[in-house]
């Protein structure tokens, strides 16, 4: 089933998402509304909270990635196929030099900006049969894990950039939260009720 993505400005995107247990209920079922609702929305990542839901699960896929020409072999070979579940995840290090690459988001649409990050990170989490691994990643696949592992944790890519890129976008972030705003997939708008 395709859900809602939960716009900016919503107050469950600033949380810090809870740990679930194995018995969490119907988590197999919200998975695979998980990746339906991430692949209609042609996404790489998704977060729970970007679904209503303040807990430590996301998902990606980095597939689309691996038809990108500017990539090198290597790194388009890594990308290919690269699709997890993460459950509880802690990242333990980010580590290398950090670098820019254009980042947008699924809830804050039509807004794209440079975003640094380090190079490599290592991350422990569950996977959805709730198998731990400790696992360590590099390049796009570690800037989309990074960026989704941050939604967990409260933090949007827009809390990342520069006081004078957040008051140039401010306008733009303000009209997403009433609704203001062309997405081509379903979304849930925070501010969009209490207008009418």
């Amino acid at each position: 089933m395709i859900l809602p993505i939960v716009a900016y400005g919503d107050p469950v995107l600033k949380k810090k998402a809870k740990e679930i247990s194995e018995e969490y209920p119907k988590l197999e079922e919200l998975l695979e509304n998980m990746f339906e609702t991430m692949y209609a929305a042609h996404g790489v990542g998704l977060a729970a909270p970007q679904i209503g839901l303040a807990i430590r699960i996301f998902l990606v896929d980095t597939e689309p990635f691996a038809e990108d020409e500017e990539l090198s072999k290597e790194e388009r070979e890594q990308l290919k196929g690269f699709k997890k579940v993460f459950i509880n995840a802690t990242i333990l290090e980010e580590t290398g030099d950090e670098w820019a690459f254009t980042e947008g988001c699924l809830s804050i649409p039509d807004i794209r900006e440079d975003v640094f990050r380090n190079e490599t990170v290592k991350i422990n989490y569950y996977d959805e049969n709730f198998v731990e691994h400790t696992e360590t990643y590099s390049g796009l696949a570690a800037r989309v894990i990074q960026h989704e592992y941050d939604h967990i944790e409260g933090i949007l890519f827009t809390d990342k950039l520069s006081s004078l890129k957040k008051r140039l976008i401010k306008g733009k972030l303000a009209n997403i939260s009433k609704g203001k705003v062309n997405a081509d997939y379903r979304m849930r708008f925070p501010m969009a009720k209490k207008a009418r």
